[in-house]
């Protein structure tokens, strides 16, 4: 048997601001929702967005989505009015953090 992670759930006490994120800034496409669920089409792994309260850990799970131009999404997503980190060069692929409404650690990463 095999475990292939297909969807993350987020929960939030903020699900309007979460919403406008994910599908409106990050233009991720709404694949179902349920009152207090909305689920996000964000390639081979599934976003969710619960309504509820949220308790995170001392050290949080980062999502990070795959971008083969680094400096061009984050362009877009400035553009978009995400505050930004710097890229930073690994020298074997690029990366930048950001994050959601939530506060949750996002990341967008040249790594295959």
């Amino acid at each position: 048997m095999s475990f292939e992670l297909r969807r993350v759930i987020l929960f939030t006490g903020n699900l309007e601001a979460m919403a406008a994120f994910y599908g409106g800034v990050l233009g991720l496409a709404v694949v179902s929702r349920e009152d207090g669920w909305i689920e996000y089409d964000a390639g081979p792994c599934r976003i969710a967005l619960h309504k509820g309260k949220s308790a995170l850990g001392t050290k949080p799970p980062k999502l990070v989505f795959y971008a083969p131009d680094v400096e061009a999404a984050r362009a877009l997503l400035v553009e978009r009015g995400v505050k930004m980190g710097k890229v930073l060069d690994t020298g074997a692929f690029k990366m930048c953090d950001f994050k959601d409404p939530d506060g949750n650690s996002l990341q967008i990463s040249g790594r295959v």
